[in-house]
């Protein structure tokens, strides 16, 4: 019981304070950290000795770190190795729940990691599963259409140049198998004239990442489930990484904490009820400091609700996003 937790070389976790301030773990309760990750959060809040910690984690590589947390937390930690869209499934007394964290971002081990191939600085085959997949990079890149392949990459990465890279992704496969460093000369000879302050890749990478691991419906049903088991009093904490990610988290908590009646002639049954309690409309963002020390961190939104009422028809929040989710449908004919 005298393990200490180390996390692994520079490992940040974004915004720490700001969300410990949030949760108020000082005074106990259990807390759900649906993307364990390397520990950050759920160390800092098993710090307060009257807390408990439900962590998940798609990622089998979670659970060496898990196994520490164990040993140091004994039965205050509790770890299940599965996506947090299925957060519903989990085992729990409702009424002890505090809080549900979400972190959509990814650590420097896995950005690293060989097997998984993340980033575009990896070597040999195309990859992208972070655990629990149906499909890798390499069978999209290599079975979908032109215009599939255009439709994923302007989408969900918001890369201008969808077209021309499909295009020759398409061609460049013809002659041989692609890896990752072919992606990216190909992606490169594209844009070649483009001065940019990311990375040419950066778009297309995360593109394929987010539709491999089908991360839009991930965060959606995470978000429905992650409230259906959330007692009336508790918060609700997402820490986003990119734009479409903080559209969807900004449209689940604001559209539900304002009442809406869209016609006077409708009855009081179709009025939206509010679910909500906004303390803050604007995201929190990480500080001068903290992104003086932790880079990465700068493209971090942190947006937090409290629950006030039950609500079972989350209908409207899954048409606003059906574009997306219909994006996710392509992976059918993988």
């Amino acid at each position: 019981m005298n393990a200490t937790i180390k996390l692994e070389k520079n490992h940040f976790p974004v915004m720490l304070n700001e969300l410990v301030d949030i949760i108020s773990p000082l005074y106990g309760g259990t807390f759900i950290d649906c993307t364990l990750g390397q520990g950050g959060y759920t160390s800092r809040i098993l710090n307060q000795k009257n807390n408990e910690v439900i962590a998940l984690d798609r990622d089998k590589a979670a659970i060496k770190i898990a196994n520490k947390l164990k040993l140091k937390f004994g039965n205050r930690f509790k770890f299940k190795n599965f996506k947090f869209s299925d957060i519903d499934q989990i085992s729990i007394k409702q009424n002890k729940i505090k809080g549900i964290i979400y972190d959509l971002g990814f650590s420097l081990n896995q950005i690293n990691d060989q097997e998984k191939k993340i980033s575009f600085n990896s070597k040999g085959s195309l990859d992208m599963r972070l655990g629990i997949n149906d499909f890798s990079a390499n069978e999209v890149i290599h079975q979908l259409s032109e215009k599939e392949l255009s439709l994923i990459f302007k989408v969900l990465g918001e890369e201008n140049m969808h077209k021309i890279i499909a295009k020759k992704i398409v061609k460049e496969r013809e002659k041989k198998a692609l890896h990752t460093e072919d992606l990216v000369k190909i992606i490169d000879a594209v844009k070649r004239k483009k001065k940019q302050k990311i990375h040419n890749s950066t778009k297309v990478f995360q593109s394929l990442r987010m539709f491999v691991n089908n991360e839009i419906s991930e965060l959606i049903n995470g978000l429905i489930n992650g409230f259906k088991i959330l007692p009336i009093g508790g918060v609700m904490v997402v820490v986003t990484f990119h734009s479409l990610e903080d559209k969807i988290t900004k449209y689940f908590f604001k559209n539900y904490s304002e009442e809406k009646n869209l016609s006077r002639y409708l009855p009081e049954s179709s009025v939206e009820q509010k679910i909500f309690k906004l303390i803050e409309k604007k995201p929190i963002l990480p500080s001068k400091h903290e992104i003086s020390i932790n880079p990465p961190s700068r493209s971090a939104k942190l947006r937090y609700a409290f629950k006030i009422k039950n609500n079972s028809d989350f209908e409207k929040f899954k048409n606003k996003f059906k574009y997306l989710l219909d994006i996710e449908n392509i992976s059918r004919v993988l």
